[in-house]
């Protein structure tokens, strides 16, 4: 059973076709309106004010942690840019693109930089078929 959530993305094109006139609604509901909000990136910051101890702590340690060290700033970033697809945060990856830029990357770097995440991501899903493969050879012995 599809949960009525994601009836409607999922349905669009069947509705689209048998109701036309309901076409420009559907679009309105399942296209226009996200659970992300752009404007809601520069209100990060505002995390503290619920804890202000826990917030403060975790940004002392987010500005430590990409402070120019063993690796660049810009290699770091592009780091950053390449997690932010893999946990798939379009926050992140809307902050870590501008910063990658402003710290000298460019855009082969950052799609290169995408493809890793996107092969280790990949080899992650794959590598789990031993654990089906296991689990076939265990119920068919």
């Amino acid at each position: 059973m599809i949960s009525s959530f994601f009836k409607p993305l999922i349905t669009y094109t069947g509705y689209i076709e048998k109701y036309p006139y309901l076409g420009p609604k559907l679009k309105q509901q399942t296209m226009e309106k996200t659970y992300y909000n752009v404007s809601d990136l520069p209100k990060f910051g505002d995390i503290t004010s619920l804890q202000p101890e826990m917030g403060r702590k975790f940004f002392d340690y987010y500005g430590e942690v990409f402070k120019e060290g063993a690796l660049t700033e810009r290699e770091k970033a592009l780091i950053a840019l390449a997690v932010s697809h893999a946990v798939q945060c379009p926050y992140c990856i809307d902050a870590y693109s501008t910063d990658c830029l402003q710290k000298g990357a460019d855009e082969n770097q950052m799609m290169e930089a995408v493809h890793v995440a996107a092969a280790i991501k990949g080899g992650a899903a794959l590598v789990h078929g031993v654990q089906m493969m296991n689990k076939i050879k265990e119920l068919t012995m």
